[in-house]
Parts: structure tokens; sequence; C-alpha cells
């Protein structure tokens, strides 16, 4: 019994990392209908950057943050407004192929200038954990991930509830038509969206870089995870994506210890196609 809360407590910690990964690609969604397959190449794009800052400056990975989220709003700002925006009243196939050509680009750009050799942030975070009571520990590193998860979530929700920007971006992704009678400057705002969506990856790339070793093409990996967080969650819902989350995170563990350490992917997986079975909008995702 014991062990089995154990695994239910790390399982919901690593759900809040694996929901700090999905919501950028979920707001993006949400707000612009468009799926960003470039979103798990910013991730490690950040790890990278949070790397370098350390190795440059000598601080610890948590305060390459200051450095990494501005930076990161800059390069999604500006990938906005010199390419998305100019393929946003179209299909969703430009956007697609854009998205997709950049993910190759930051790939082998980081593969040329950092080698393919495992690259981490780790730290003494890592190594500690809180035992409970004897019977079990909970990672550190893993309280970090969920609490900044959790932070993450509860931050922009109040920003789009309660800011003239957050207003607009509603209003954007509700009417565009609307939203432009009403003055609003949908482009510009598409991009402070995209910005926001990158400052998020930012943070779940040092956090990911933290708790994982990273590779250049590692981006496709947690690509497919944020896949099957906002799927389960429901597309465009960022609480559903927190719950997406948790359900990932706690299938993996639990079809880990039941099948295997080599079948955590699949098990979380089974789960989606069960939800999707169920609800096929996916949890709290609009119908």
């Amino acid at each position: 019994m014991l062990p089995s809360l154990g695994l239910l407590i790390n399982g919901i910690l690593l759900g809040g990392l694996y929901a700090a990964i999905g919501i950028g690609l979920s707001m993006v969604f949400g707000i612009m209908r468009q799926v960003n397959l470039a979103h798990g190449d910013l991730m490690i794009l950040s790890s990278y950057f949070s790397l370098l800052f350390v190795q440059v400056l000598g601080i610890h990975p948590v305060f390459t943050l200051f450095l990494v989220i501005p930076l990161m709003f800059f390069i999604g700002y500006l990938l906005q407004i010199f390419f998305f925006n100019r393929v946003m009243q179209r299909a969703m196939e430009p956007f697609l192929m854009i998205s997709f050509g950049l993910s190759i680009i930051l790939e082998n750009a980081l593969l040329l200038i950092f080698t393919p050799d495992a690259r981490s942030l780790k730290t003494a975070l890592v190594i500690k954990s809180i035992d409970v009571f004897g019977f079990f520990h909970i990672p550190l590193i893993h309280l970090l991930n969920f609490t900044a998860g959790l932070l993450v979530l509860v931050v922009l929700q109040q920003f789009m509830k309660r800011t003239y920007l957050g207003w607009a971006i509603n209003a954007s992704a509700d009417n565009v038509t609307a939203a432009k009678l009403m003055g609003i400057d949908v482009k510009k705002v598409y991009a402070y969206a995209m910005g926001i969506a990158a400052v998020t990856a930012a943070i779940s790339g040092v956090l990911v870089g933290m708790t994982f070793t990273f590779y250049p093409h590692s981006g496709t990996q947690y690509l497919i995870i944020a896949f099957g967080v906002v799927i389960i969650g429901g597309l465009g819902s960022l609480p559903g994506t927190f719950i997406g989350g948790l359900v990932l995170g706690v299938s993996q563990l639990f079809g880990g210890r039941i099948l295997g350490p080599g079948f955590q992917l699949l098990s979380g997986y089974m789960i989606l196609i069960i939800v999707l079975t169920i609800k096929p909008q996916g949890l709290l995702g609009r119908r």
C-alpha cells in the first residue's frame, strides 16, 4: 500500500513537469488554432541557453531563468512577427510546415554548436529527497518541478483574466473579426502570445535540464510528451493541460511498475487512447 502511495505521489509530481512542458503548446492552439511543431526544440534551446549562462557566469541554473525567460520571449515574439503571422490567414498546413522547418533548423544548429554529447544542468537538488515517515522518499527536484508547473498555470490563468493583454488574447481567440472591430491589433497579440508560450518553454526547458540529461535532438521526445498532455487534457484548455500532465505522469510510473521500465511511455499512451475513446475532445476540451 505505502509503496503504491509513494509511486502515486511521484507520478503526480512528474505530471507537474509534464504539464509545464505542454502548457505552451496548448496555449498556441487555444489562441491561434495552430500546432507549433517546434515547441519541443524551443524547450531544448532554453536548456542550452541555461547551460551557456551557467558555464559563462557560474550561476545556479534556477537563476539563469532571469536571463533565459526574456531571451525566449524575444525569440518567440520575432518568430511570430516574421514567420507565422504571414500564414495565419491561410490553412493550418503552412504553419505546420514553417514550425517543422524551424524544428529541423534548431536541432541541427544545436548539434553543430554543442555537438551530440549529453548535457545536463543537474545540481545537488537531484540527489536530495524528502523522507516521508521512513516509508518512501520524494525527490526534491520533482517537488520543485511540480511547484513550478502549478505556479506557471496559476500565473498564466490570472494574467489571461486580469490584464488588458490577456483580455485581448482571449478576444482574438474567440473571434478575430470582432477583435479587429474593437481596435485590437490581432497580429501583435499573436506575437505576444507566442512570446508567452516561448516563456513557458523556457521554464520547462530549464526544469528538464535540471532533472534529466538532454541532447540536440531531445526536442522531439518532449514534443511527443506535450502532445500527449494537451490531448488528454483537451486542446486549448490550460487547466486541462495540468490535469493531463498528472494523468500521463501517474500512468507512466504505474505502467513502468507493472509492465517494466521500458514500457512507461507505452502505458501513458494507452491511457491517452482510453481517454479519447471516452471523451474525444479530452478531459476539459471544448466540444
